[in-house]
């Protein structure tokens, strides 16, 4: 009966989301720096609009919203996974070392690689993903220890640490590229939606959809993991195994986002965090919420951010630090 209650309660918390999500895309999709009104916006969604409203709500608006949602759903998968792999509720990509690990790929590879333009929507989150398991890699063979294991507090001692040694490296790169490619690494650090065209939709679109029913499927095996060792042993969780899956699913995840929003951090810490809070600790309840809140929150981030200035607006992870940074200090003062 507990269970079917709560079932029940998450299907009308995930609908909620949805029209939240809806509503801020309406939302997104009338406010800017050119106004188009609600009104319009059917018409112009069905192929009745001007040129100028085609132009604004297909190429510009549209696009960006849609690559917001996915890589906040992406961003809050990582962090959910993170949080109960090491068993810390502060745990989060960005915070950890692994969107820095993307940054530096991405940094190299577009400062030195001889691209095509279009080809940048495809081969950046391949990069992303690369540094990210570079040092991803690097973190777990850190925390390892041949009598215990990963020790997952270690874990995340030494992924901050990382995350402050690689932003250093990025600034010696910046120091070092040519002045006309700085101004892209600048806005990817700061969280700046840069890939704001259909392509990247594409590019991000089937990551979700990949690594999110791989961490769904392995929700009893995460709500394992989340136990102490000794009780997630006896049940018999391979526990290297598991960690070392599921790492890299949140691995993947976190790179592919950030390969497009730049580096974004905080989202992955509160979703994860809300969700808990509306349907409790099991992971088959709370990922999916968490999954819609993260896209919805990075949505309002960046739809407030975009049109609080003019005409650039204020990168998205800006707003959403704004937010987290307040809410991390509240979570360490909770947990002391």
């Amino acid at each position: 009966m507990m269970m079917s209650a709560r079932l029940r309660k998450q299907r009308l918390i995930l609908i909620a989301c949805l029209l939240l999500i809806a509503l801020t895309i309406v939302i997104g999709m009338s406010w800017g720096y050119s106004s188009l009104s609600v009104k319009r916006l059917l018409p112009v969604l069905v192929g009745q609009g001007t040129f100028k409203e085609d132009f604004i709500l297909f190429s510009v608006r549209l696009p960006r919203i849609l690559i917001t949602v996915l890589a906040g759903m992406l961003l809050a998968l990582s962090g959910s996974i993170l949080q109960s792999v090491t068993r810390n509720d502060l745990a989060d990509p960005g915070i950890i070392g692994i969107n820095s690990g993307a940054g530096i790929a991405v940094a190299v590879f577009f400062l030195y690689a001889p691209l095509e333009p279009g080809s940048l929507a495809y081969m950046l989150p391949l990069a992303a993903l690369l540094g990210s398991l570079v040092t991803a890699a690097l973190i777990y063979l850190f925390s390892y220890s041949r009598t215990r294991g990963l020790d997952p507090i270690r874990m995340v001692l030494v992924g901050v640490g990382f995350s402050m040694a690689l932003s250093g490296v990025m600034i010696v790169i910046i120091s070092a590229a040519e002045r006309t490619k700085v101004d892209f690494i600048a806005k990817w650090i700061s969280g700046s939606i840069w890939g704001t065209d259909w392509p990247f939709i594409w590019a991000l679109l089937p990551w979700l959809l990949v690594l999110l029913p791989i961490a769904l499927l392995r929700a009893g095996r995460l709500d394992l993991l989340a136990l102490n060792e000794e009780t997630a042993i006896g049940l018999g969780v391979r526990m290297e195994k598991e960690r070392l899956v599921l790492v890299l699913v949140a691995v993947a995840a976190a790179a592919s986002a950030v390969s497009v929003t730049g580096g974004i951090a905080f989202v992955g810490l509160m979703a994860p965090h809300i969700a808990k809070a509306l349907v409790g600790p099991r992971s088959s309840l709370f990922i999916p919420v968490a999954v819609l809140l993260g896209g919805w929150l990075l949505l309002v981030a960046d739809t407030i951010g975009r049109n609080l200035v003019d005409p650039d607006g204020i990168a998205a992870g800006i707003m959403v630090s704004l937010i987290g940074v307040p809410y991390f200090v509240y979570l360490l003062l909770k947990k002391s």
